[in-house]
C-alpha cells in the first residue's frame, strides 16, 4: 500500500500558528487591560476636558494667565480636517508635530497650550499603545520559553514573524475601533456636537480605514525592535516607541478626517511595503541571534 505525506505547506503552517497566537492573545489578561483602557480613555478625556474647559491658569513665575481649551466636536478626538495648503505645509515643515490636531483653523493666538492638548489627547495615541501590546506579547514567548520550543519542535522563523504580524495587526484594529467605540459615547455624555464640517460619513470612514491601515506600518517596526530585545520588555518598549515617535509626524497628515481613496491607498502601500520588508529583517534577527 502505498504511503502519502501530506505536504505541509506555509498556508497550513501559518494557519497553525495563527491559532496559537489568537488563542495566547484572546487570554491573555494584558490584552484584555490594554483594550479596556482604549475604550474609557476617549471617554475621560472628553468629559475632563469639557469640565475645565474656560479655566484660567496662572503661572506663579511669570504671572502669565493661560486658558484650558478643551474640544469644541467629538470627532477631534479622532482627528482633524486638513486642507491641501496644509498638507503642504507639513510637508515641508517637517519639524512640525501636527499640532493642528483638535483645533479649529481660527483658533486664536493664545490657543497654543489648547493645540498642543489635543495633538496629544486623541486617537493617534494608541499606536504608541500598540506598541507596548506586541512587545509584551513577544517577551512573554521567550520569556516563558514558548518560541524556543517552538522553533526547536516544527515552526519557521518566517511563520512565527507573519503570524506575529497578523496577530499584533488584528490586536491594534480591536484598539482602535474600541477607542471609536469610546469616543462616540464620551461625546455623548460630554453634551459635545457630533456636526460633520468639512467632511463626510464617507471620508470619516476613509479616515478609520486609513488608521487601521497604518496599523501595518508600526506593527512590524515593533516587532522587529521586540525580536532582538528577545525577553527584555522594557527595552524592546522603549525602542519601540523612540521609533514611533519618529514617525508621529505623518499619522495626522495621512490620516485626516476628510481622508480619501488616495489616504486608503498609500497607507495599504505603505502597510504592505513595511510588513514584507521589516518581516524579512525580523526573519534574519531570529537567525543570527540567541533565543535565550
Amino acid at each position: 500500500m502505498e504511503k502519502r505525506f501530506e505536504h505541509n505547506g506555509f498556508g497550513k503552517r501559518l494557519g497553525s500558528m495563527l491559532k496559537v497566537d489568537f488563542r495566547r492573545l484572546f487570554t491573555s489578561r494584558i490584552f484584555y487591560i490594554i483594550v479596556g483602557a482604549c475604550l474609557v480613555m476617549p471617554i475621560l478625556i472628553l468629559v475632563m476636558t469639557t469640565m475645565m474647559d474656560g479655566m484660567e491658569t496662572t503661572d506663579p513665575q511669570t504671572g502669565e494667565v493661560s486658558v484650558i481649551e478643551g474640544f469644541d466636536n467629538t470627532w477631534q478626538i479622532i482627528g482633524t480636517v486638513v486642507s491641501e495648503s496644509d498638507m503642504n505645509a507639513m510637508s515641508s515643515m517637517g519639524a512640525m508635530d501636527g499640532a493642528d490636531s483638535g483645533t479649529d483653523v481660527a483658533a486664536s493666538s493664545d490657543a497654543g497650550a489648547g493645540m498642543d492638548l489635543m495633538s496629544m489627547c486623541n486617537i493617534n495615541l494608541l499606536f504608541f499603545g500598540i506598541a507596548v501590546l506586541v512587545c509584551l506579547f513577544v517577551a512573554e514567548d521567550f520569556r516563558s520559553g514558548y518560541a524556543k520550543n517552538l522553533f526547536t519542535v516544527r515552526a519557521k522563523k518566517t511563520d512565527y514573524v507573519a503570524s506575529k504580524t497578523i496577530a499584533g495587526f488584528v490586536g491594534g484594529a480591536l484598539m482602535l475601533l474600541c477607542f471609536f467605540v469610546g469616543a462616540l459615547a464620551g461625546g455623548a455624555i460630554a453634551g459635545l456636537p457630533f456636526d460633520m464640517t468639512g467632511f463626510g460619513i464617507a471620508e470619516l470612514v476613509m479616515c478609520m480605514l486609513s488608521k487601521l491601515l497604518l496599523i501595518a506600518v508600526f506593527v512590524p517596526i515593533y516587532l522587529a525592535v521586540s525580536v532582538a530585545a528577545k525577553q527584555k520588555a522594557w527595552l524592546s518598549i522603549l525602542g519601540s516607541m523612540g521609533i514611533g515617535m519618529l514617525l508621529f509626524m505623518m499619522i495626522p497628515m495621512l490620516t485626516p478626517l476628510n481622508a480619501t481613496v488616495m489616504n486608503v491607498g498609500l497607507c495599504l502601500a505603505g502597510g504592505a511595503m513595511f510588513s514584507i520588508g521589516l518581516g524579512a529583517v525580523s526573519n534574519v534577527i531570529l537567525k543570527k541571534t540567541s533565543l535565550v
